[in-house]
């Protein structure tokens, strides 16, 4: 490590109503922004070498003058505008976890089953490519006017898939969903660190954890039911009221101004805001994003990894990438992602370790109830209830996370911590589930849930802390961004992985019988795409798949522990900021 290097930093202070504490900035209009008070120059100048990413690792800031403005917003204020937000991001997550019990149901009345995936995937890239746009978008036309927008994005979106009469229309409304949900998540955190000082931050956003949390876990069961009594399309019309009642509840409890204008800067007209959006550095984003992430979508299945399409893609992908890059750097006005967060040391670390995270987590979850269908026999149902203990795992530890940064300050060694305990969780479910786990064993996934609810909360703090108020909108959401990358490339990579080692496993087992070429061929493909073919199979036969399954999952697992040990040593790289 480098020698130590002291870091001028001032608190970050509640930003609703405050009033500058000095002349420079009397002509500035406070509200839910981005950055800190205007004239609060101690602070800013604090921030600006905070993010000089050649300070030296592991310091600590010492204040030499703090400002706090007096906030006119009481504290149960800050709750009830928090308790409101909360509701959606529950709609947000309830919403993408219920359709996971519905798009076979849904794609089957349209004739189109093998492209039932597409409802999911439409959703997951409209995402993650939506989501850096909300922030700098936010900066411009203030939280409240594009946090109502989004609602009402997911409203129709919700409406669309409700009412579709084909599977076209179906994935034009869970793209406005996508998109809209990007906005609903991201936005949150923004105005939680917009409405209290950075050290309180962990502890709303375990909150939040635990809101989106409660809804991916109720979402699942209540599609399933849904579809089962009144029809799926109920799942998605249900939600249209509450996406009104949110709209009309956030437009009451949050302030209404609440765009930032620099000081010395005058109002300016509409047509003024939207020139200060980088559209074409959008465009390049959103397609770059698009070009690599499409292929982890459909390489292996859809198409061979090997297919021409693939490596266009990929590609385009670089093109459009170093496009967006110059454009960034040397065209646009107001970047939509400046180039000097990429920079930025603890930038760059934080969003390797959430998409490494992510990833590891996201293969978990895929992986689990996949393991106990195949080695136990249960239901569908009884299949995802076994994850529980990794959703109660991510909601603990993301309120823990909060109440340790909140009485120390200290959120590196959280971090590392954190990646170490997930990091366990994936070494005890390769050491240990090989085919007759029992209750206790299945409750080795607490921790890899734990460990992520942790790092979550701890890696955001970490971005805020290091950056420079005005690039907070832009950089909390981008690490949404990379959350959504990782959770895409861990679903990519976990299946790749398993379809691999399957094949493999199943074409070395089932060999050994003596059976003619053929045979073998049609039992390794009934194996591999109908889980229920044990259920009919010769015992010899059925004992050999599950064992190959098992033995698929194993890998799997690997691939998470992999992820999450990228998760440790993009940690080593962040740097402690006082808080």
């Amino acid at each position: 490590m480098a020698s130590d290097q002291l870091i001028v930093a001032g608190e970050r202070t509640p930003l609703i109503g405050q009033r500058p504490s000095t002349a420079s900035s009397t002509a500035s209009s406070l509200s839910l922004t981005s950055s800190s008070v205007s004239g609060t120059s101690s602070e800013s100048e604090a921030r600006h070498v905070a993010a000089d990413p050649k300070t030296a690792a592991d310091e600590e800031a010492v204040t030499e003058s703090q400002v706090t403005p007096p906030a006119t917003i009481s504290g149960p204020a800050v709750a009830r505008i928090i308790g409101v937000l909360l509701i959606g991001g529950f709609i947000s997550n309830a919403d993408g976890s219920l359709v996971l019990a519905t798009h076979p149901v849904i794609a089957s009345e349209f004739g189109a089953l093998h492209d039932s995936s597409w409802i999911l995937t439409s959703f997951a890239l409209a995402a993650a490519a939506t989501q850096p746009l909300f922030g700098k978008v936010s900066d411009v036309y203030g939280r409240k006017s594009v946090l109502l927008f989004a609602y009402a994005l997911f409203g129709l979106g919700c409406l669309f898939t409700g009412i579709a009469s084909s599977m076209s229309t179906v994935i034009l409304g869970r793209v406005i969903t996508g998109a809209a949900s990007a906005g609903m998540i991201s936005l949150v955190s923004v105005l939680i660190t917009d409405l209290v000082p950075l050290r309180e931050v962990a502890s709303y956003r375990s909150y939040v954890n635990i809101s989106l949390t409660t809804g991916r876990s109720i979402g699942g069961p209540l599609g399933g039911w849904l579809a089962d009594t009144v029809g799926w399309r109920w799942s998605f019309l249900g939600q249209v009221p509450l996406a009104i009642l949110t709209i009309i509840l956030v437009g009451i409890t949050l302030p209404a101004h609440t765009e930032r204008i620099e000081p010395g800067e005058v109002q300016k007209s509409g047509r003024s805001k939207l020139a200060r959006i980088d559209w074409f550095g959008a465009l390049l984003m959103t397609l770059s994003i698009l070009a690599f992430l499409i292929p982890l979508e459909i390489g292996g299945d859809k198409i061979p990894w090997n297919h021409p399409y693939i490596f266009t893609l990929l590609s385009a992908g670089v093109v459009l990438g170093g496009l967006f890059i110059a454009t960034e750097a040397y065209i646009a006005k107001e970047p939509i992602l400046p180039v000097e967060l990429m920079k930025h040391q603890d930038v760059v670390a934080s969003f390797v370790a959430m998409a490494a995270q992510m990833g590891a987590q996201t293969g978990l979850m895929f992986a689990v109830p996949l393991y106990f269908q195949i080695t136990a026999h249960v239901s569908n149902g009884v299949a995802g209830a076994h994850l529980v203990p990794a959703v109660v795992g991510n909601a603990v530890g993301g309120i823990l996370s909060g109440v340790f940064i909140r009485k120390t300050g200290r959120y590196k060694s959280l971090i590392l911590f954190a990646t170490l305990v997930a990091s366990g969780a994936y070494t005890l479910l390769i050491l240990r589930w090989h085919g007759h786990t029992n209750w206790l064993e299945s409750f080795y996934i607490f921790p890899g849930g734990f460990g992520t609810g942790v790092a979550q909360s701890a890696i955001f703090i970490s971005i805020q802390a290091a950056i420079d108020p005005q690039h907070m909108a832009v950089a909390t959401a981008s690490l949404y961004l990379a959350g959504s990358v990782g959770m895409i490339s861990g679903m990519a990579g976990v299946s790749a992985v398993l379809q691999g080692a399957l094949r493999a496993a199943l074409d070395r087992r089932i060999g050994e019988f003596g059976f003619g070429e053929g045979k073998t061929l049609k039992i390794i493909e009934r194996a591999v795409s109908d889980i229920h073919y044990i259920d009919h199979a010769k015992p010899v036969i059925a004992s050999a798949v599950v064992s190959s399954y098992v033995e698929a999952l194993t890998w799997t697992h690997g691939y998470s522990l992999a992820c999450s040990m990228t998760a440790f040593v993009a940690s080593l790289f962040l740097r402690q900021h006082k808080l």
